[in-house]
């Protein structure tokens, strides 16, 4: 299995990557690890992966063009044919589906995942919408960016990988497997669960009317308007705050119902 490791911050990576299975994995060659720096593709003299969000607001929001021309360098400029060759395009952000040991399962039968780690306030939605096949959060909290879910969910999968841990039954035997102990669920369980990349920001409530807690973070768009023939919606461009608060609720509603409805069940009143 191959790793493409996409980020601002190559250095990152230096340690987590040469620390125990993962780093037998790659001795053992049953996986292999390969980091990017976005810098490198862009085309200004200021190396620019970020731009103002359209429609106001905190924060910067990451560049489209950057993070598409990294992913097609490795893939090829046909996201088809990168599913068709059994690759994964994973989108780290906290308005993803959480990442469980079913997906960690899913990821592990596959030959190559991309990790794209986001940063600032987040990243363009033509991203998520247009080039990953899998927007992955991994816990309901606010991280700096997507470098330690990378982490993570490498380390995940990688176990799962055959070979990779010295006694097989370790994956089955232990918390989220498909098959429990019979004894006891919870005795002898060796898995964490997951921590996550960029998570709805506090500010919510003030932009967009968005309650802090309870629902995903509504899209994020920046410069250019129109990409691939992709526009940013034309509400985000016209300038009139209310219309662009009720856009980000619904969409934020509409995103939460895709991605993560448990949370609008959790917080149903009743």
């Amino acid at each position: 299995m191959r790793f493409d490791l996409i980020t601002i911050f190559p250095e990152f990576f230096a340690g987590p990557l040469d620390y125990g299975i993962v780093r037998r994995a790659r001795e053992a060659k049953l996986m292999q690890t390969h980091i990017h720096d976005l810098r490198g593709f862009t085309h200004d003299r200021h190396r620019t992966v970020d731009d103002r969000p359209f429609g106001g607001g905190e924060g910067m929001v990451m560049k489209p063009e950057p993070l598409f021309e990294a992913v097609e360098s490795l893939v090829g400029e046909n996201s088809s044919a990168a599913l068709s060759a059994n690759t994964a395009i994973v989108l780290l952000s906290a308005a993803g589906k959480m990442f469980t040991q079913e997906m960690a399962r899913r990821l592990a039968k596959l030959e190559r995942i991309v990790l794209i780690c986001g940063r600032y306030e987040g990243v363009d939605e033509r991203v998520a919408e247009h080039l990953a096949t899998d927007e992955i959060a991994v816990g309901d909290f606010v991280l700096s960016g997507g470098e330690l879910p990378a982490a993570m969910i490498l380390d995940a999968v990688t176990r799962l990988i055959p070979g990779a841990l010295g006694n097989q039954d370790s994956v089955v035997n232990e918390s989220f497997s498909l098959e429990e102990k019979q004894e006891s669920p919870h005795r002898g369980s060796r898995a964490v669960s997951a921590a996550p990349a960029q998570a709805h920001p506090p500010h919510c409530s003030d932009d967009g009317g968005i309650p802090s807690r309870g629902i995903l973070d509504y899209p994020h768009y920046t410069r250019p308007p129109s990409f691939r023939g992709w526009d940013v919606p034309e509400v985000l461009l016209g300038g009139n705050h209310e219309e662009i608060r009720r856009w980000r609720r619904q969409r934020a509603l509409e995103k939460t119902q895709r991605n993560r409805p448990d949370l609008l069940k959790t917080n149903t009143p009743g």
